[in-house]
């Protein structure tokens, strides 16, 4: 008997046939084996502080004054970020503030204008 191929969703070892179908025991996911060789395209979902999804490109609004870490500057309640940048990390917004140059901010100190 061949080996069955991993789960596509966790990468879990542990899957078995069940009919025409494999399950993993670990996840729950269950997918047909002629549809293993297709990649999971995993979505990351950023939304801001009030729950609307964030979109590369967006204009958002800060909520709340923030330090700039290294610097005496204070991005201020109300500045309007134009064409933000989604990136993966702690600070999921990538950004240029006029009068502060490039910066990262945390989703949840914005709202989508």
């Amino acid at each position: 008997m061949a080996p069955l191929p991993p789960c596509p969703n966790c990468s879990s070892a542990l899957a078995y046939a069940d009919g025409v179908n494999l399950v993993c025991p670990e996840c729950g996911h269950e997918w047909s084996p002629a549809g293993a060789a297709e990649p999971v395209s995993e979505v990351r979902l950023v939304r801001d502080a009030v729950g609307n999804e964030l979109r590369d490109g967006d204009t958002v609004t800060v909520i709340k004054d923030l330090k700039v870490k290294g610097s005496s500057a204070v991005v201020k309640v109300g500045t309007k970020v134009r064409g933000i940048r989604l990136v993966e990390g702690d600070h999921d917004i990538d950004c240029r503030i006029e009068g502060i140059g490039s910066m990262g901010l945390k989703s949840q100190f914005v709202k989508k204008a």
